[in-house]
């Protein structure tokens, strides 16, 4: 059996001994710590509540280290629009009980014995079949799917009550389970691709074992005809395969979607041999396969390479946004400068990371896309947002320089992160509050002269400043030079406001004024704010100062 990437939730560092028990069983798995309360966790969160309910909308397995009425109460709002069921367990802190709440049709009694299995209990699994017949028979296992549930579950209820069964077809699973067999009895389990009518008598079992192979976009409703006509059940496709050029098609991806199946792409040297894959003749430009056993979906050409640029936010990982989360759960490669990378961490064992130096950016940009090519889910990381001198730019520029038809296929995305400027912003007040200017004083990528005269012509704007790279030891007197260009035009009780590491351990806010700003005051992780000439500075409660720039302008409105 496949081992799960779950998420062990937990509340406090109590039940952290028995987490990593846990995820000793499950090396892929991450633990959810709530912050403040658990120090060495993998992931943490600020709200039990909100973050049980997103795992689960995710389709995530969860293992909640806590009390079962609390993870009942918590997700009772989800279950009355159930679609997919993820498993749900609730264990013990002290590890002496593990008890399977939800996803008895996604296997959670089978994760509820490995786990109690590794602690060394017995699970408290209540489910009459699986105590009675050692198996949950209306959840087969992967490469295979239950016909119809509701029709299952009169099927069990009548094994309960004292029918024999027989089977029909290859169902290795259950050559261990203790049910009550005869070869003529009413009763039938009946494993096969072939389409027919599902009937009262007969638990339809459908293993995954067809694909369909096209060569021209088709509709959904066209594979099903083809399908029927080679008498084949649809519950049975696993696939659908398609040549490179289709890749980026969006209309075929939208056409797997709705038959619910994954899309692969093949050379028109791929005739899955390995698999014995038998063709039909083609019909309609659709090619039916099918194997003796369910397929194995990575062995069948490859999946459209994804390619997202990330921006982790100014450091916290409750700054983090969800979506950024969710790319690097999925994320094969990880790639980046090796800070960055680390501060997207931790990673599972299965994922590789490519750090490297921060001057690589054209480099690590086509790394990325190599990788991609070959079907992999690929994130390359930025601090901040990746929009905003990051990594984003370069991407789409190796991207723009390549003829490589397989790069221009990629599924790229650009997620966005809190800037540097909007995370230091937010901790002074709203010193960004109007309109103004974020500029870089490095150098590295573009002539100073340019810098001088854009900062000349913001400043002369009177537009509010924020400065990226601000000073080095390779540049120690561009601060000193821009700030006396914005003196000529600014009053020297200007607010100010420098951010250092905002966001990361040992953060520090300082407001200051142009007049008093000199140049090692800061260093190259200290963002610099400079209010326009309608921005206000005052005190707060607790002596430091808040600052903004209200959104009036001259006159008050």
């Amino acid at each position: 059996m496949s081992r799960p990437a779950a998420a062990i939730v937990i509340l406090g560092t109590g039940s952290l001994a028995t987490a990593r028990r846990i995820q000793q069983i499950y090396p892929t798995s991450l633990i959810y710590g709530l912050a403040e309360r658990v120090a060495g966790a993998d992931r943490v969160y600020t709200d039990f509540g909100a973050n049980l309910r997103q795992l689960y909308a995710q389709d995530t397995p969860i293992i909640a280290l806590c009390a079962a009425g609390i993870v009942i109460r918590t997700l009772a709002p989800l279950l009355l629009e159930k679609g997919a069921e993820p498993p749900v367990l609730a264990v013990a802190e002290d590890a002496s009980a593990v008890v399977p709440l939800l996803g008895g049709l996604s296997g959670v009694n089978d994760l509820a014995r490995e786990i109690a299995a590794g602690l060394g209990i017995a699970p408290a699994i209540s489910t009459s079949g699986e105590l009675r017949f050692g198996t949950c028979l209306l959840n087969p296992p992967s490469g295979y799917v239950l016909g119809d549930v509701e029709l299952g579950k009169r099927f069990v209820s009548d094994l309960l009550a004292g029918e024999s069964v027989r089977i029909e077809g290859d169902a290795p699973w259950l050559d261990s389970a203790q049910l009550p067999e005869h070869r003529d009895a009413r009763l039938a389990i009946h494993v096969g691709s072939e389409a027919r009518e599902p009937v009262a008598d007969e638990l339809r079992i459908y293993p995954r074992n067809v694909l369909v192979k096209v060569n021209a976009v088709v509709s959904a409703h066209t594979v099903g005809d083809v399908l029927r006509e080679a008498k084949v059940a649809w519950q049975s496709l696993a696939c659908v395969v398609a040549g490179e050029s289709l890749m980026a098609d969006i209309q075929l991806r939208e056409v797997a979607t709705e038959l619910g199946v994954p899309l692969r792409f093949a050379t028109d040297d791929d005739d899955f041999a390995e698999q014995s894959v038998a063709w039909s003749e083609p019909v309609n430009a659709v090619t039916v396969g099918v194997a003796p056993v369910p397929l194995v979906i990575e062995r069948l050409g490859r999946a459209r390479g994804r390619l997202a640029v990330i921006g982790l936010g100014p450091g916290a990982a409750e700054l983090m946004v969800p979506a950024v989360k969710a790319e690097l759960e999925r994320a094969n490669d990880v790639l980046g400068y090796e800070t960055y990378v680390r501060m997207a961490g931790p990673f599972r064992n299965d994922q590789v990371l490519h750090c490297t130096d921060n001057r690589e950016e054209m480099q690590r940009a086509r790394h990325a896309f190599e990788l991609a090519t070959q079907g992999r889910s690929v994130v390359v990381v930025s601090s901040g947002d990746p929009g905003v001198f990051a990594m984003a730019a370069a991407v789409l520029e190796a991207l723009h320089e390549s003829n490589n038809p397989l790069w221009h296929s990629v599924d790229l995305e650009i997620l966005p992160g809190v800037s540097a400027s909007l995370a230091t912003a937010a901790q002074a007040g709203a010193p960004l509050g109007h309109d103004f200017c974020v500029m870089s004083l490095s150098d590295n990528l573009k002539p100073w002269a340019i810098i001088e005269k854009r900062l000349d012509l913001a400043a002369e704007a009177d537009l509010a400043l924020a400065f990226y790279n601000p000073i080095s030891r390779s540049r120690p007197w561009q601060l000193g030079v821009a700030l006396d260009i914005v003196a000529r035009h600014r009053l020297p009780a200007t607010p100010v406001v420098l951010g250092r590491d905002i966001g990361r351990p040992g953060q520090t806010l300082r407001v200051t004024t142009l007049g008093a700003l000199t140049p090692d005051q800061v260093d190259m992780r200290t963002m610099v704010i400079i209010g326009s000439s309608t921005t206000c500075a005052f005190r707060r409660a607790d002596g430091l100062e808040w600052v903004y720039t209200p959104r009036w302008y001259g006159q008050k409105p």
